[in-house]
C-alpha cells in the first residue's frame, strides 16, 4: 500500500499546522512537477507501509530493497504493531515509510538542492 500527492492536498487544512502545505509544493503537485521521480503513470509516491521489523528509536532508519538498493526512509509504525517491541507480530506489525523518490523530488524541486544530488549515485 502507498500513498501519493493526491493524498497531500486532499488532507490539506490551512487552519492546522499540521496539515498546511506549502504554495511552492502545492503547485509542483499540482503541475504535476516531479521530475524524473514520478512513477510510469504519472503519480509521485510519498509513503508506503512495510513489514519491517521495527521498534521504538528506529526512525529515520533506512529501508533497502533485495538488491540493497534505499528505497526510502522508516518514520514511524502503528499503533497494533507496539507490541512489536517484545515479539514480531507479522500479522500486525506495520512500519509507515516515506519512499526516497518523494525525498528526492522534495530535496530537487521543492528546495532547489539539486546539486547535492548531482553529487550522489543512482540506480534506476
Amino acid at each position: 500500500y502507498y500513498t501519493t500527492t493526491k493524498g497531500i492536498l486532499e488532507k490539506e487544512n490551512p487552519e492546522d499546522r499540521e496539515f498546511v502545505v506549502p504554495a511552492k509544493l502545492k503547485e509542483l503537485i499540482e503541475k504535476k512537477d516531479y521530475g524524473r521521480y514520478a512513477l510510469p503513470n504519472g503519480d509521485m509516491p510519498v509513503c508506503f507501509l512495510s513489514t519491517n521489523d521495527i521498534t521504538g528509536g528506529n526512525s529515520g532508519s533506512p529501508v533497502l530493497n533485495g538488491q540493497g538498493e534505499l528505497i526510502g526512509i522508516n518514520f514511524d509504525r502503528n499503533w497494533e504493531g507496539v507490541g512489536g517491541d517484545i515479539q514480531y507480530l507479522p500479522d500486525y506489525q506495520r512500519s509507515i515509510i516515506v519512499d526516497i523518490r518523494y525525498v528526492l523530488f522534495v530535496i530537487d524541486k521543492y528546495a532547489g538542492a539539486g546539486y547535492l544530488l548531482n553529487e550522489m549515485e543512482f540506480s534506476r
